[in-house]
């Protein structure tokens, strides 16, 4: 039968199928877990939902926790639940597999789960603190306005 296979997802479509990886689900992305790593998702989940208001949704391959912007996001991976958390310092645990700069202001921090009990302090902790400072790191600061060219740098300006 025709049909290709969407470079996104990998998923085999059918000629004539419609097809849209770029809409999808948490179910969807949580699917082909474990059952180890299905109750470390719903234990992690459950987590964050209790600090607060916040929106949680799933945009491609990733289910993202934000408030006014992301403050962590999950990558189900087939062995490990893949945890990226933005916060304003860099934190060094045996924990943290990757650090790198995400912004001037935020620091991702990549964090590997393939248990429910590994979803406890320090990493609850990080994650509230993420979701504490997340208003504050993802405020893009307003540029100043320029200020007039002086004397000299306007006569300068003039010669050019």
């Amino acid at each position: 039968m025709a049909g290709h296979e969407c470079y996104h997802c990998k998923q085999w479509v059918e000629a004539g199928e419609t097809h849209d990886c770029w809409t999808t689900t948490e179910a969807a992305l949580t699917r082909g877990l474990s059952d180890d790593l299905q109750e470390a998702w719903d234990r992690l989940r459950e987590t964050a939902a209790e600090f607060g208001e916040q929106r949680i949704y799933a945009s491609h391959n990733s289910i993202m926790f934000s408030r006014k912007s992301c403050y962590f996001f999950v990558r189900p991976k087939k062995s490990f639940l893949e945890v990226v958390i933005f916060l304003g310092r860099t934190v060094k645990s045996s924990r943290i597999k990757r650090v790198m700069a995400a912004s001037k202001s935020k620091i991702a921090h990549v964090v590997q789960i393939r248990h429910r009990d590994e979803v406890e302090p320090p990493l609850s902790d990080w994650l509230l603190e993420a979701y504490d400072r997340s208003d504050v790191l993802g405020v893009r600061k307003k540029l100043r306005p320029k200020r007039a060219a002086s004397g000299r740098k306007k006569k300068a300006l003039a010669r050019r």
